[in-house]
Parts: structure tokens; C-alpha cells; sequence
């Protein structure tokens, strides 16, 4: 039952209007009837996999409350390696077996969404640890865990906000409801409309990259950072809308990512946000230490690429080495970024609020994004060989590309897929300084209708409907 499929726009407002029909006291039941219901709908075997991680967080919750601190200790590092310890299992042991020829295959494979619900079981552990005197609630955490919006694909939220989301009775309001519509449709039309039309052009390039023309891998590759944005990036403001209609307010997970004028500003504050918090909190902080040493926040940062990467590259069924690379790359990126920041810092304070200093941060966000760029051909390419490839085919015909570009058969294909994103980098320009409920509700009511409309006649007669599940599930 995917975001982009009719049994889900059946699904939701069946269990929205359920919701707010309901006593106070039986809305919680309903919602996690609703997220089994969700999930099941993937299979079976999934519910199996999520009731073993509620289970653990339910049992460590509960030691937790010990008054020995050797007891939560160990509750603590039992639970969150138990949790790590099925993570790496499910990810990476057919891979390794079929790599030693030691160990039988068991044909194991990650559910979906099963990072994104250990992930937030793990900030949960912790979370409870920190604070001997939180009072867990059984009910809100097997929500907290199971919660159908974000269970897919995030946002990894903490326990705190969230429940002081779930106790709010409040009634639902006209411009919430108007605010979720909104994000589920923005969503959409991000996922089906531009992520989704991308998708063939970039599959069918990055297949035959030993074939293809070097101007169309170079197309290819910009269509993939849109793609990959668009889908995730949906996936949550879908996640946020559905959301919304039930009172509750997930947090932002992207901010118009390619905007970014720095890689760390990219990570930190832009893009997947919720798990740039998770590995802030829960591996970067305990590495660089309360001094905050040099190395050591050198250190913490390498290592949480290199995590992050080695997350990415377990998919049940192989080793994806082009991930890990990805991962090295990006930190190398964020090792040199910090290594200039004095000489950058300086350098922005001498040209002021100058033409120049736009034209500088203009300039900024134009590299990182072909930084950014070159580290996804690493991330979509079938393994290592091939990104190697790509790459060094693009860069030896870069110098011919002026040449290249006139002799190009375009075709209406490439005017759609340009101007999807052409459209879309149009409408995020306008959102940079203000957020969509601002913006929107400021504006003309019939500018209003008429944004519903367009909208709308995007997604009937440009949406590719159910043919392509979100990317982010696989993880």
C-alpha cells in the first residue's frame, strides 16, 4: 500500500475520518491498528520483524526504570545491540556467506522501512536512558514505533515531540487539514510527476554505461539528483501531510536540499535531516567527546559517513561497494570544507553584502551541488566499475562538450524532464525564504485554486501512477 497507489488514497481518509469520529480514549488503538493494517499490507513477515524490535524496546523500557545503574547499563547495550545485531543479520549475512562459501545462504533480506523503525527503536533506548526519569508509556511507544507514515522512510522522530503531539486533543482544524492536503499533493507531484517520469531515462542510461552517448550520461546523472530528491523528498512531505490530518506534526526532513551553500550546511540542515540528527547525536557526539578535540571531530566525522555508507551498501542481496565509496567521499568532502573554513569565513566577511558576495554564494551553491553530483553516480550506478566508468567517460568529453551539445538529438523527452525540474527549482526558489503554509495562505485565493488545479492536472496527466516504489524503502 505505497503513498502512490489508489488502495492507499482509499485507505486514509477512511482512517482520518474514523480518527475524529472516535472518543479521545480509543484514537490511540485506532492508529495503531491502522499502522499494522498499513504495514501488513506489505506482508506478513514484516509484522514479524516489527514486533521483534517493539518487543525489545517494550522489555528494555521497562528494565530501564531499574534504580541500578548496572542494570539500565546493561539494558541499554543489550537492547540497542540486539536491535543492530538483527540489523546487520537481515542486511549483510547472505552477502557474506555467499562471499565466503563457508555459510549457507538463508535468502534473508531487510522488510521495508526495517532502518528507518530500528533506527527510531535505538533513539528510543537511548532517549530512556539518558532520562532515568521518563515514564514510558506502552501504548504511545508502540505508536512511536509503528506510526504508518513514517515507517517506510522516516523522519526518524524522537519519542519527546512526538507525544507531546499524541496528547494534544485539540480538534483539527481548517488550516491544518488545508496544510496536509497541500504537503500530500506537493508530495506527489514530486514523486509521481518529476521522480518517476526521471526514473526511465536514468535507468535506461546508467544500464549500457560502456554505450551510452557521454552527453547522455551527463543528462542522466542530473536527472538522478532530481530523481532521488523528488522521491524522498515526497515521501516526506506526503509522510508530513498524512500526518497533519490526524493532528500530528512530523518534523521537516528536507529543506530544498540543492540550495545548500555548503556540504555541511547539505547534510546538517538540508537534506534527510532526521538521520543527520540521529548520527549527530547518537554516534558523532560520544566520538568527538565533550573537549571536542580536533582529531576527534575529525574522527567522529569520517566515521559517520563511513556508517552511513556501509547502511546504504547492505541490501540483503549484496554489497553495494559504490555506497561505501559514496559514504569516503562525502567525508573526504566534509574534511576539507571544515580544513578551509577559517580562510572561507574571512574570505565572506571581506566582500560584505556586496554583488560579489551573491555572486560568491551563488557560485558556492553551484559546487556543491556538482559535488554532491559526482558522489550519487557512486550512489545509482550498478557497482564501483560502472561509476568508475561513467565518470572518467564524462570527464574526457567535458572538454567537447561545447561541441557535443548542438549535435544532440534532443527530443520531447528531454524538454518534458527539463522542464519538470525547471518547474520545480522554480517553485523551491520561491519557497527558500518562505515555507509552503506561509506562502500559500498568503497568497491570492485565486492563485490558490488555481496552484490546486495545476496540481492536480499534473498528477492525472503527467503522473506515472504505481509505477515506481520509493527509493528510500530498500534501506
Amino acid at each position: 500500500m505505497l503513498f502512490n497507489t489508489l488502495e492507499f488514497l482509499l485507505f486514509l481518509p477512511i482512517a482520518v475520518v474514523i480518527f475524529w469520529r472516535l472518543p479521545v480514549r480509543f484514537r490511540l488503538p485506532w492508529l495503531v491498528l491502522a499502522s499494522i493494517v498499513f504495514y501488513g499490507s506489505f506482508g506478513l513477515e514484516n509484522l514479524i520483524h516489527l514486533s521483534a524490535i517493539v518487543i525489545i524496546v517494550l522489555i528494555v523500557g521497562h528494565v530501564l526504570k531499574a534504580e541500578s545503574p548496572v542494570v539500565r547499563c546493561l539494558a541499554l547495550w543489550s537492547g540497542t545491540l540486539a536491535i543492530l545485531a538483527l540489523m546487520g543479520l537481515l542486511k549483510y549475512y547472505d552477502p557474506l556467506a555467499a562471499g565466503t562459501g563457508a555459510l549457507p545462504a538463508l535468502g534473508l533480506t531487510s522488510p521495508v522501512g526495517f532502518s528507518f523503525y530500528a533506527f527510531t527503536a535505538i533513539a528510543l533506548i537511548i532517549d530512556r536512558y539518558r532520562d532515568p526519569g521518563a515514564q514510558p508509556n506502552d501504548a504511545q511507544d508502540v505508536l512511536y514505533l509503528t506510526w504508518f507514515p513514517k515507517i517506510l522512510a522516516g523522519p526518524i522522530e524522537r519519542i519527546g515531540p512526538f507525544v507531546n503531539e499524541l496528547t494534544d486533543t485539540s480538534p483539527l482544524t481548517w488550516p491544518q487539514f488545508a496544510t496536509g492536503c497541500q504537503l500530500i499533493l506537493w508530495g506527489l507531484v514530486k514523486k509521481v510527476v518529476i521522480a518517476d517520469n526521471l526514473a526511465p531515462f536514468v535507468d535506461r542510461t546508467y544500464a549500457i554505461p560502456a554505450y551510452a552517448v557521454p552527453l547522455e550520461l551527463i543528462i542522466a546523472s542530473y536527472f538522478f539528483a532530481f530523481q532521488i530528491y523528488c522521491d524522498f523528498s515526497g515521501y516526506t512531505d506526503i509522510a508530513r501531510g498524512t500526518s497533519r490530518l490526524f493532528g500530528i506534526n512530523l518534523s521537516e526532513n528536507f529543506r530544498r536540499s540543492y540550495f545548500a551553500h555548503s556540504i555541511g550546511e547539505f547534510w546538517s540542515r538540508r537534506w534527510h535531516v532526521s538521520l543527520a540528527d540521529w548520527f549527530r547525536d547518537y554516534v558523532y557526539y560520544p566520538i568527538a567527546g565533550p573537549d571536542r578535540k580536533t582529531w576527534r571531530m575529525y574522527a567522529g566525522l569520517m566515521i559517520v559517513f563511513m556508517l552511513s555508507g556501509i547502511w546504504h551498501a547492505g541490501l540483503g542481496y549484496g554489497i553495494g561497494w559504490g555506497f561505501i565509496v559514496w559514504g569516503l567521499l562525502n567525508g573526504i568532502y566534509i574534511w576539507g570544507e571544515r580544513a578551509l573554513n577559517p580562510v572561507r569565513k574571512r574570505f565572506r566577511k571581506l566582500l560584505g553584502k556586496t554583488w560579489a558576495a551573491k555572486i560568491h554564494t551563488a557560485l558556492a551553491v553551484l559546487v556543491v551541488f556538482h559535488l554532491i553530483l559526482i558522489s550519487w553516480v557512486f550512489f545509482r550506478a550498478g557497482n564501483l566499475g560502472d561509476a568508475t566508468m561513467i565518470l572518467t567517460r564524462i570527464w574526457q568529453n567535458l572538454p567537447e562538450l561545447p561541441s557535443l551539445l548542438p549535435r544532440y538529438p534532443f527530443t520531447s523527452e528531454h524538454v518534458l524532464l527539463g522542464s519538470l525540474i525547471a518547474a520545480l527549482l522554480a517553485v523551491e526558489t520561491v519557497l527558500e525564504r518562505h515555507g509552503i503554509e506561509d506562502r500559500f495562505a498568503a497568497a491570492p485565493r485565486a492563485l490558490r485554486w488555481l496552484i490546486w488545479y495545476a496540481c492536480l492536472f499534473a498528477l492525472i496527466f503527467l503522473g506515472r501512477w504505481q509505477s515506481e516504489a520509493f527509493v528510500y524503502m530498500q534501506f
